[in-house]
């Protein structure tokens, strides 16, 4: 069997962080995912992935010791159940605003009784027979609560059987609500959002998560009871390295 950590950390009340791949290059994921971080997020949705790269992200995250995961492009059936097939142990769904919705992703990622996965497997048989046997509980099933919608549905959202928890968008949150992304750190409003989505989580015994740009937001927003996120991106930590080094270089 194979034990989803990060997972159970959040079953244990602790905070499990993660990057996020977007880059499109298996070689970050490789080494990445022995830098000793709790998951890695690959970012299907907006980042660079074809579905051949995903999987040799995959396989180059295998001799690591970060868990496995990934955003879908959209909550569509054979879209999540591809990303499962080859090994992914957490699927983000975005854009989920209804419990409907929530159910369709649900569904999408257990097996019959519990959801209507389709049965069977292309990488992820590497795990080994059991795979089938053991894949419902280990795997962390997130949707995202990116609109006031969403915010406003979150306890109904959350509720939703099969669901583990919550990967909240601030940036299209934010939109939803008229306010610029740049402006949402400075906002009441987006703030109170955000403290209703883990209420919500608190009130159904589900994860609350957010999306943060670094590893020091990521830490504050454990503080205020989040407990999957997400510390930066590869192309973030890429960038700020560089520009570092031009303020060394004297060339800023």
């Amino acid at each position: 069997m194979e034990r989803n950590t990060a997972k159970q950390k959040m079953l244990e009340g602790k905070p499990a962080f993660g990057y996020s791949l977007g880059m499109g290059s298996p070689l970050a994921a490789e080494a990445l995912s022995r830098c000793g971080i709790d998951f890695l997020l690959l970012e299907t949705q907006h980042g660079s992935w074809g579905h051949d790269s995903a999987i040799a992200a995959l396989m180059a995250m295998a001799g690591g010791t970060a868990i496995p995961m990934a955003r879908v492009v959209t909550n569509e059936y054979f879209l999540i159940g591809k990303l499962l097939d080859q090994g992914t142990l957490g699927v983000i769904v975005p854009m989920v605003d209804t419990p409907e919705q929530a159910k369709a992703a649900a569904d999408a990622c257990r097996l019959p009784p519990r959801g209507t996965r389709s049965w069977g497997v292309g990488r992820a048989r590497v795990f080994g027979d059991d795979y089938g046997d053991w894949i419902d509980d280990q795997l962390f099933v997130g949707v995202q609560l990116e609109s006031i919608q969403a915010v406003d549905n979150a306890e109904a959202i959350m509720a939703t059987p099969g669901v583990d928890g919550c990967w909240a968008g601030p940036a299209d949150l934010a939109l939803s609500m008229g306010i610029h992304p740049r402006d949402m750190g400075n906002d009441d409003r987006h703030a109170r959002a955000l403290e209703r989505i883990v209420q919500a989580c608190r009130n159904t015994g589900k994860i609350p998560g957010l999306a943060c740009p670094s590893p020091e937001e990521a830490r504050r927003r454990a503080e205020q009871g989040f407990q999957f996120l997400t510390a930066g991106s590869d192309a973030g930590f890429m960038l700020a390295g560089a520009r570092a080094g031009l303020q060394t270089l004297g060339l800023t």
